[in-house]
C-alpha cells in the first residue's frame, strides 16, 4: 500500500510545530502565572495597608463625640473583621473570579468556534445567571451588612466584661453576662448562617443552568453534528463543556463573594471621611511666641458649649477670668458642667465665644501645639505599655536626671528599679495610687503652667491623697492649676472656688469669702459634710484666706 512521503512530512512538521508553541506556552504559564498572583498581591496589600493607615489616622484625630456615640466594639470591629477580610478574603476571592472568567471566555471561544448557534442559547442562559446574581448580590450584602452589625455588640461585651470582671465576680453575675453572651452570639449566628443558606440556594440554581447548558452542548451533535468531523473534535468540546460547569458555578459565586467582601472595604472608608477635630498646626499669621504660656492667665468670656448641634448647651454663657498663679477649684453637682469647663479648654467639643490663655485665644491655636501646653491629670491615670521612661516623658527632651528628680518628688523613687522597667498593660503591675503618681510625675517633667485636675484623688487613699495635695503646692507655685474637687477638703486652701450649676457659674471667690453668706451654694455644700466636717473646712478656708491675705494685699498696692 503506498503512502504519500510529502503529507507524512507535512503532518509531522505540523505535529512537532504544535508541541513546539504547547510547551513554550506552558512555560510562560509556569513563569507568568506566580508572577502574576504575586504582583496582585502586592497591590491588593498596598492599598490594604494605605486604608489601614488612614482609617487609624482619622480615628485618632476623630472629635470626642465619635467615641461617645460609637461604642469600642464597633470600632474593633473595622480593625479586626473587617480589616481580615480586605486582607486574607478580597484578594483570593478576586483573583479566583478572574481566574475563572478567563477560563470561561476561553472555553465558550471554543463551543462558539465548533457550534455557531450555540451562542443563542448561551445568551439566554447569561441573561439567567445575571438575573440569580443581580437578586442574590443583593440580599447577600444586606446580611453582610447585618452580620457586622450584629458582630460589633459581641466585642463590646467582652471588651466590657474583661473591664469589669471583678465587679461581675464580686455581684455573682457570672451567669447574667453569660447569657447576654450566649444571646448576641445568636444573632451573629443566625446572620452567618442566613449567608451561608443563600449562598448554597444561589450555587443550587447555578447548578441547574450549568446542567441546561451541558445538556444543549451534547445533545446538539446529535441533532445537528453533521457539520462537525472526528470524534476527537466532540469529546474535546463536550469535555470542555463539562469543565465549563463547574467553572458557571464557581465563577458566578466569586464574582458574588467580591461584591460582599467589598461591604469591607464600604465599612471601612466609612472611617476613611470621618470629621476631623482641627486645625492640628497653628497658622504661621496666627503662631505664638515659643514661650507661650508664660503665665497662666486664662479668661473665658460668653463661652457655649455644645457636644453636639442638635443638642442644648452644656456651658451657657459662661464668663470667668482666673489670673496667672490661682489654684482654681471647681466644684458642682453630676451634671453641672466641671469636665464640659475642661473639655472647651482643650477644645474637645465645639464651643461658642472666647477662651484666651495670655491673651491669645485658643481658637487661633492649634491643637497639637495647645494641648501640649496643658497639663492634666486625669480621675482614671492612663499609662502606656512601655518604660517607666516612656510613660514620663514620651517625646525623648529630658534627661534622666530630670525624670529620677521627678518620681523623687512624688516619692516613687525607691519603687522604682529603672527608668527602664517595663509597665503592664494599663499599669495593672501597680497600684491605683501608684498610677496617679506616675501621671503626677509626668506633669512635673511637662513642667507647664496650666495644670488641671479632673478628679485625680477620687479613686486613692487619703494619704496619697495629701501627698497629691503637698507635690501640687511644691511644685507648682507659680503655675495656674484647676482642680475638679471629689472631696471638698482638697479644694478648701484654693485661692478660689468656682460653683457650677447646669452649666452656669453659680459663684466665684475665696472659699472663706464665699462661706460669709449663708445662703450661697458653696456654704450648702459644705454643711451637707456634717457638722464636725463642717468646722473643719471652715478653719482650713480661714486659715488659708488669712495665710495670703498680705499677699492680696501687696498686689493691690
Amino acid at each position: 500500500m503506498s503512502t504519500n512521503p510529502s503529507f507524512s512530512d507535512t503532518t509531522e512538521r505540523s505535529r512537532d510545530f504544535y508541541i513546539i508553541v504547547y510547551t513554550i506556552f506552558m512555560a510562560c504559564s509556569i513563569v507568568l502565572t506566580p508572577l502574576s498572583r504575586n504582583l496582585c498581591y502586592w497591590i491588593f496589600m498596598k492599598a490594604s495597608k494605605r486604608l489601614h493607615n488612614k482609617m487609624f489616622s482619622n480615628i485618632l484625630q476623630a472629635p470626642m463625640r465619635f467615641f461617645d456615640t460609637n461604642p469600642s466594639g464597633r470600632i474593633l470591629n473595622r480593625f479586626s473583621k473587617d480589616m481580615g477580610v480586605i486582607d486574607e478574603l478580597l484578594p483570593r476571592s478576586t483573583l479566583e473570579a478572574l481566574q475563572v472568567f478567563l477560563v470561561m471566555a476561553g472555553i465558550l471561544g471554543l463551543v462558539f468556534l465548533m457550534s455557531p448557534w450555540m451562542v443563542l442559547p448561551a445568551i439566554v442562559l447569561g441573561a439567567l445567571f445575571y438575573y440569580f446574581e443581580v437578586v442574590y448580590v443583593t440580599g447577600a450584602q444586606r446580611v453582610k451588612r447585618l452580620e457586622g452589625v450584629t458582630k460589633a455588640p459581641v466585642f463590646s461585651h467582652i471588651s466590657s466584661s474583661l473591664c469589669g470582671l471583678a465587679t461581675i465576680r464580686s455581684c455573682d453575675a457570672e451567669q447574667m453576662v453569660v447569657r447576654e453572651f450566649d444571646s448576641l452570639q445568636d444573632e451573629h449566628t443566625s446572620t452567618c448562617c442566613l449567608i451561608i443558606i443563600s449562598s448554597e440556594t444561589f450555587g443550587f440554581y447555578l447548578a441547574l443552568i450549568s446542567a441546561t447548558f451541558l445538556s444543549f452542548v451534547t445533545f446538539q451533535f446529535m441533532i445537528f453534528g453533521g457539520g462537525i468531523t472526528g470524534s476527537a473534535t466532540v469529546g474535546l468540546v463536550i469535555s470542555q463543556a463539562m469543565i465549563l460547569t463547574g467553572m458557571l458555578q464557581i465563577g458566578p459565586r466569586q464574582t458574588a463573594e467580591v461584591a460582599s467582601n467589598m461591604i469591607s472595604v464600604e465599612r471601612v472608608l466609612q472611617y476613611c471621611k470621618l470629621n476631623k477635630e482641627g486645625p492640628f498646626e497653628t497658622l504661621p499669621a496666627n503662631k505664638p511666641s515659643r514661650d507661650w504660656i508664660e503665665k497662666g492667665k486664662l479668661i473665658f468670656k460668653n463661652v457655649y458649649l455644645r457636644y453636639s448641634p442638635d443638642e442644648e448647651p452644656v456651658l451657657k454663657n459662661l464668663n470667668l477670668e482666673i489670673q496667672p498663679g490661682e489654684k482654681v477649684g471647681i466644684v458642682g453637682r453630676t451634671g453641672a458642667g466641671k469636665s464640659s469647663l475642661i473639655s472647651s479648654l482643650f477644645r474637645l467639643a465645639n464651643i461658642e465665644g472666647t477662651i484666651t490663655i495670655d491673651d491669645v485665644d485658643v481658637s487661633s491655636i492649634g491643637l497639637y501645639e495647645l494641648r501640649s501646653k496643658i497639663s492634666i491629670i486625669p480621675q482614671e491615670p492612663v499609662l502606656f505599655s512601655s518604660t517607666i521612661r516612656y510613660n514620663l516623658d514620651p517625646f525623648g527632651k529630658s534627661t534622666d536626671e530630670d525624670l529620677w528628680n521627678a518620681l523623687d518628688k512624688v516619692e516613687l523613687k525607691s519603687a522604682i528599679e529603672s527608668l527602664d522597667q517595663q509597665v503592664s498593660e494599663g499599669g495593672s503591675n501597680f497600684s491605683a495610687g501608684q498610677r496617679q503618681l506616675v501621671c503626677l510625675a509626668r506633669a512635673i517633667v511637662r513642667n507647664n503652667k496650666v495644670l488641671v485636675m479632673d478628679e485625680a484623688t477620687a479613686n486613692v487613699d487619703i494619704g496619697t491623697d495629701a501627698l497629691i495635695q503637698k507635690t501640687i503646692r511644691d511644685n507648682f507655685k507659680d503655675c495656674t492649676v484647676l482642680t475638679i474637687a471629689h472631696r471638698l477638703n482638697t479644694i478648701m486652701d484654693s485661692d478660689k472656688v468656682l460653683i457650677l450649676d447646669a452649666g452656669q457659674a453659680v459663684e466665684f471667690g475665696p472659699p472663706h469669702e464665699l462661706l460669709q453668706n449663708p445662703d450661697g451654694a458653696f456654704t450648702k455644700m459644705v454643711k451637707e459634710t456634717g457638722t464636725i466636717m463642717e468646722d473643719r473646712l471652715r478653719i482650713i478656708a480661714q486659715e488659708y484666706y488669712e495665710l495670703n491675705l498680705p499677699k492680696e494685699k501687696d498686689k493691690n498696692t
